[in-house]
């Protein structure tokens, strides 16, 4: 897939989230959020662990209490992702896991309580290179800015969000990121929109509470593919009353749609009719479930029957195209041989597997060249 995306992004300053820079010209990062009891040490480490194989490149997890401060020093210790621990009202938490070695504070330093409060952290989440994320949602804002405002509206988010700023600002402290979320999109829009020519740190973008698996992907994709069309965004989290592992596969498929980052596999299949000559959409969820675990960028398209199948099949690195008596597999957009529909599943994954093996290890080759260059 081309990745040369013609989105032109913010421009922000970056930070760097344990080994994974955020804003600035990276890549768009792609979040979760545990949902086990954090004290619950094996569960974590077991979700963190399912997320990490799902490609995520961070992931949150809630520290509510001095207890889950020590179970989230024992979870750092078994996973490699960087960890953001998400934190309100105890500045002792956070102090806690940052000698624990979190990699990101998410925190509202105006729920922290007294400046002196504010200060401390701000001073150990300096003296130890961690950045922090001022996190506004819509259900959570102060009492006074709603008796200002009456109810939720993107201009209280963004207000919010600049108090907030402000503290850290007083205090010398640029290395952060903010998020303004609301289950509204339009609400939520509106106030990333508005922020985004205000402050020069990056955005982690979301819909926050945004519903269960089907209802809450549309309206992710819906409001954060808006934001990044304008190029605004440097971290999201798509947030699904489901298993986490979910939202790093929806977060992923929107940057993919969007040619922004390119992960794993492609398919580009035909909603079928009466035409097809296999089963389209049992093959397309068979090869999704069995291909999971690639990771490497291609494209494959399965279409039942010879209309749109070869142009289709043409432009993508493996193609599927339905015919009669057989169907045909063309390799790098060209006819390569037929199969029958009796096992041909099969078949079309070990081809797939080939190919990406074959771009692997042109991917390695082409590494070993510019370090070889850059020795030269």
């Amino acid at each position: 897939m081309n990745v040369n995306s013609p989105i032109k992004r913010r421009k922000s300053r970056q930070i760097m989230v344990g080994n994974v820079p955020v804003g600035g010209d990276a890549p768009i990062s792609v979040q979760s959020m545990t949902n086990t009891e954090t004290c619950d040490v094996n569960a974590t480490v077991e979700q963190i662990r399912r997320l990490e194989a799902a490609g995520v490149d961070i992931v949150r997890v809630s520290v509510p209490s001095m207890d889950a401060a020590e179970a989230f020093g024992l979870i750092r210790h078994q996973v490699k992702v960087p960890l953001i621990a998400d934190i309100h009202f105890d500045h002792k938490i956070a102090l806690r896991v940052a000698d624990l070695g979190v990699d990101c504070l998410r925190i509202n330093p105006g729920n922290i309580g007294r400046v002196e409060k504010v200060r401390e952290v701000v001073d150990k989440a300096r003296d130890l290179g961690i950045p922090i994320r001022i996190g506004v949602n819509a259900g959570s804002l102060g009492k006074e800015l709603l008796r200002k405002y009456k109810e939720p509206n993107a201009d209280a988010l963004v207000e919010s969000a600049l108090r907030n700023v402000d503290i850290l600002d007083s205090l010398n402290f640029l290395d952060f990121k903010v998020s303004l979320k609301a289950s509204d999109v339009f609400m939520t829009v509106e106030a990333y929109r508005k922020i985004a020519d205000q402050i020069e740190q990056p955005l982690h973008l979301g819909i926050t509470e945004a519903g269960g698996l089907r209802s809450g992907t549309v309206k992710s994709a819906v409001g954060l593919g808006m934001l990044l069309m304008e190029g605004i965004g440097d971290t999201l989290r798509i947030s699904l009353a489901a298993d986490p592992v979910e939202e790093v596969k929806v977060g992923f498929d929107i940057l993919k749609s969007l040619h922004i980052r390119s992960k794993g596999i492609n398919f580009v299949a035909c909603p079928s009719c009466s035409r097809q000559n296999f089963d389209v959409i049992s093959t397309v969820n068979e090869l999704e479930n069995r291909l999971e675990d690639v990771t490497t960028a291609i494209d494959v398209a399965i279409i039942g029957c010879i209309v749109n199948g070869p142009g289709e099949a043409k432009i993508a690195d493996i193609g599927l195209t339905g015919g009669t008596p057989a169907n045909m597999i063309y390799v790098d957009g060209k006819t390569d041989h037929k199969v029958s529909n009796q096992d041909f599943i099969d078949h079309l994954e070990q081809v797939i597997r080939d190919k990406v093996a074959a771009k692997e290890h042109e991917q390695v080759e082409q590494q070993q060249n510019i370090i070889a260059r850059s020795y030269a």
